[in-house]
């Protein structure tokens, strides 16, 4: 019997142009190899989240940040994508590993504002730049609509994958 999704409907067959879209998938694989995260991440910050016992999801924090802008829990909740515990909890862990900082908001004492570090900032920019050179290379040899397009579709498979059962 064939699989069924979730309308009870047997899944569609992709076309020979998808199939070539899909088939390019696992090439990505080595991009999120652990081993290679870590052999690109500056000594500083590998050791903060290793001893933190942070994961990839704080780290998905950590580029919201660069900017220098603070922000609240709530924005990065919703950057990520995850609830506000969720959020609050990745903040907890990055800030007692020392990487952000967490300080009142003074226009708003209920809400708490979230900054790098900057002990860690050139650690992060390292980091960051080393881990994203690929994608930047090839976004630098995009024109305009073409980046357009690849940001479109990029945003439309996280909202897929995010909604998925």
């Amino acid at each position: 019997m064939p699989h069924r999704n979730d309308t009870g409907e047997a899944p569609r067959t992709p076309s020979p142009a998808e199939l070539e879209v899909i088939a390019l998938v696992p090439q990505l694989e080595p991009f999120f190899r652990k081993s290679v995260v870590h052999d690109q991440m500056p000594p500083m910050l590998l050791e903060a989240m290793e001893s933190g016992g942070l994961t990839a999801r704080h780290g998905a924090v950590l580029p919201h940040l660069l900017a220098g802008v603070p922000l609240t829990v709530g924005e990065i909740a919703g950057r990520l994508k995850v609830s506000l515990p969720t959020a609050s909890e990745l903040v907890g862990a990055l800030s007692r590993a020392g990487i952000v900082r967490r300080a009142e908001d003074p226009a708003n004492r209920r809400r708490v504002l979230v900054t790098l570090a900057e002990e860690y900032r050139g650690a992060v920019e390292t980091f960051l730049g080393r881990r994203m050179e690929p994608l930047l290379r090839v976004l630098d040899e995009l024109g305009a609509q073409e980046r357009a397009g690849f940001l479109a579709g990029m945003e439309a498979w996280v909202r897929a994958v995010r909604s998925a059962p």
